[in-house]
């Protein structure tokens, strides 16, 4: 669920500015450690040169990981079961009429060789559009379901890195270069702290499975049709 998905949580909750963090009082920033006191602490690993103290998370993975997300893409994928039964069905109904060509193409009359050809055309194209609205439909839904999910994290992220000190929280979702961070060590990373955060507030149970990982984008879709149209001529196609 990469691209649409992406877009969203970025245009969403890409970085998160000092400025940001300080129009909330609760999640107003920490006062700066006097020069006595910064002298004896040792350097913050995710403080740059600059002095902004800067983290990480990985957008994606949080809305996922979370109790609420494992329910609820959990949900969407049994919901979305009876659907991909239907498109197996009709894919499997392509692939046999292609395979009746294969093998007795050549013993059938010309009339008939070109209306199981047209037959099978039909049918893939109707399978292939069938196939591309049910990914959008399922896409539309993950979205959904991401969106709302964000919307409540959010504040979460934003009180955490105010309480912290944290200058900018970086997203990971997307490696570099499609993504603005080239490399970030794990002690700059709060993905699993905003989680654990979020699972509290939202008072869902975690799942009797846990999900580590976001559900595989073939989850929703059907097997694709064959990529070769059936052979228009009087042979069979080899």
């Amino acid at each position: 669920m990469k691209s649409t998905f992406v877009q969203i949580l970025l245009a969403s909750l890409c970085v998160l500015p000092i400025t940001a963090l300080a129009q909330n009082g609760d999640a107003a920033l920490p006062a700066a450690p006097s020069a006595a006191s910064a002298a004896n602490t040792a350097p913050d690993p995710s403080a740059a040169a600059t002095g902004v103290k800067l983290g990480t998370i990985n957008i994606e993975a949080a809305i996922f990981q979370s109790n609420e997300g494992q329910r609820d893409f959990e949900a969407l994928s049994k919901k979305l079961e009876p659907k991909q039964t239907e498109l197996k069905g009709m894919n499997d109904e392509v692939e046999s009429l292609k395979k009746q060509l294969n093998t007795s193409g050549a013993n059938l009359s010309e009339d008939a060789h070109a209306n199981l050809v047209k037959q099978i055309e039909q049918k893939q194209k109707l399978l292939e559009r069938s196939v591309q609205d049910a990914r959008d439909d399922a896409q539309n839904q993950q979205n959904e379901i991401a969106q709302r999910i964000l919307q409540k994290m959010a504040p979460i992220i934003v009180k955490y890195a105010g309480d912290r000190g944290f200058g900018v929280i970086m997203d990971t979702s997307n490696p570099w270069p499609q993504g603005p961070v080239l490399w970030a060590g794990p002690s700059v990373d709060i993905t699993k702290a905003i989680v654990d955060s979020y699972n509290l507030q939202s008072g869902v149970p975690a799942p009797a499975r846990p999900v580590t990982t976001r559900p595989a984008s073939t989850t929703t879709r059907p097997t694709n049709p064959a990529a070769t149209k059936p052979a228009t001529g009087g042979q069979p196609p080899k």
